[in-house]
């Protein structure tokens, strides 16, 4: 079978949220392992999610570009970004605007896209009717300063991960602030969710709000409230509870390395987490500097790893445990049990099909 064959294959998987493959395999969606511009190439793909429209919508980061891959037919459009690294196009079509380092994507209940861009220090926004682009959150300079006014002048310091909760509020990891902010989706204010700018060890229980976040890095939220957040700094990931509103130790010691699996995440060792996929129980990590995706068991509290070997490199496929990795940054997971990753620097886009959680 050659390359075309088994992609057209995959994608008929792919197609079918009913069927997969017995054990687990992994194939490359789109990319060719060198960076490049084209329905087939990708530039050290970052950020990924589903849309509404059911077409994967990923951060093209070295191409400046926010694009979608059509699952069925294999073409890549382009929704915002020219290519040329910059600040501009606020009030125009999103595709002819520039941006600066674009690390993740998030869409809220309305369609509407957001962007994080770290560079710019600040969000952008792709309206879902118009397609204009305009800046949603931050001022284009670094700092800390704006809360409890409107977003857009407020200023940030590198955003990296946003989110979008139950409650109708974009959060964001204000990652150069040591923070997570927060803006109210309906009327556009912004305020301190957590993180005092201080780079300490989180205690275990605290009140969010007082807690020092060292390099809060990505947060993902699950359909109960529960917001789960990646220090990158501090190699450990963290729970926040809805009703409580305080941040509970969930995995990692702090200390980097790669080690646990099979056993309690809290004990495990991780290397600059960098993304994280909820998905029926189970939390998605991808653990970039150690070239892995690994996953909790938040029941149980259990560690495995799902893709990777622990040593940067390229493949092969289809044996995900078998596959080496290039510090993978974005990671996404469907209820169906298919895992899509961002293998940043290998320049390709993977899917994982048949990850079944387990009660482990």
């Amino acid at each position: 079978m050659n390359r075309r064959e088994a992609l057209r294959a995959m994608f008929v998987v792919l197609s079918s949220t009913r069927t997969h493959a017995a054990r687990p395999s992994v194939a490359t969606l789109i990319g060719t392992g060198s960076p490049g511009y084209s329905d087939h190439e990708v530039n050290n793909p970052y950020g990924l999610v589903i849309g509404p429209d059911r077409r994967l919508y990923f951060c093209d980061l070295d191409n400046q570009r926010i694009r979608c891959l059509d699952l069925r037919t294999r073409r890549a459009t382009t929704v915002a970004g020219s290519g040329q690294k910059g600040y501009s196009g606020d009030g125009g079509p999103a595709a002819a605007g520039s941006l600066n380092m674009p690390h993740e994507i998030q869409f809220d209940s309305a369609g509407h896209v957001y962007i994080a861009e770290r560079d710019n220090h600040v969000v952008r926004k792709v309206d879902a009717k118009t397609g204009v682009l305009s800046t949603f959150a931050g001022t284009g300079a670094p700092g800390f300063s704006g809360d409890g006014g409107p977003a857009a002048r407020a200023q940030l310091r590198q955003p990296h991960s946003i989110a979008v909760d139950p409650r109708g509020r974009l959060l964001i990891c204000d990652i150069g602030n040591h923070r997570i902010r927060q803006v109210d989706l309906s009327n556009g204010t912004i305020t301190t969710y957590g993180g005092t700018g201080e780079r300490e060890p989180t205690p275990d229980g605290a009140d969010v709000k007082r807690a020092p976040l060292n390099g809060p890095r990505t947060i993902v939220i699950s359909p109960s409230g529960d917001l789960y957040l990646a220090l990158r700094e501090g190699n450990a990931i963290y729970r926040i509870a809805p009703t409580t509103a305080t941040i509970h130790h969930l995995a990692g010691t702090g200390e980097q390395g790669y080690s646990g699996d099979g056993g309690p995440a809290r004990v495990a060792r991780l290397a600059g987490p960098k993304g994280l996929a909820y998905a029926r129980g189970h939390l998605y990590v991808a653990d970039t500097e150690n070239h892995v995706v690994r996953r909790i068991a938040l029941e149980t509290g259990i560690i495995t790893t799902v893709l990777g070997t622990g040593q940067r490199g390229d493949g092969p496929e289809p044996d995900p445990l078998q596959c080496r990795l290039s510090r993978p940054h974005g990671v996404f997971a469907d209820a169906a049990g298919t895992l899509y990753v961002g293998d940043s620097e290998a320049h390709r886009i993977r899917v994982v099909l048949g990850v079944r959680p387990s009660n482990a």
